[in-house]
């Protein structure tokens, strides 16, 4: 019960324009911990032999990992910019 309670302590003092903020960054990193996944080649035969259908999961989720590397790394340059 206290973890729910710690929760909605973090939850009830994050405003609109501080999730605002920090979106961009978590949409960034979401992109490079796949791409990093998909693209190394050791990370890559490992998912293979241990994991296969997740690795397939993964692999159906390139272009949006690629598309997040990028937007997000631009929206959070952005973010920056104008803070």
């Amino acid at each position: 019960m206290g973890m729910v309670n710690d929760f909605t302590t973090i939850a009830s003092t994050w405003t609109v324009s501080t999730l605002d903020f920090y979106f961009p960054f978590l949409v960034f990193f979401y992109g490079l911990l796949m791409n990093f996944v998909l693209e190394v080649p050791y990370l890559t035969q490992l998912a293979k032999k241990e994991m296969p259908s997740q690795y397939a999961t993964f692999e159906k989720h390139r272009k949006i990992a690629v598309f997040s590397l990028y937007a997000g790394g631009l929206w959070s340059l952005q973010n920056l910019w104008f803070s």
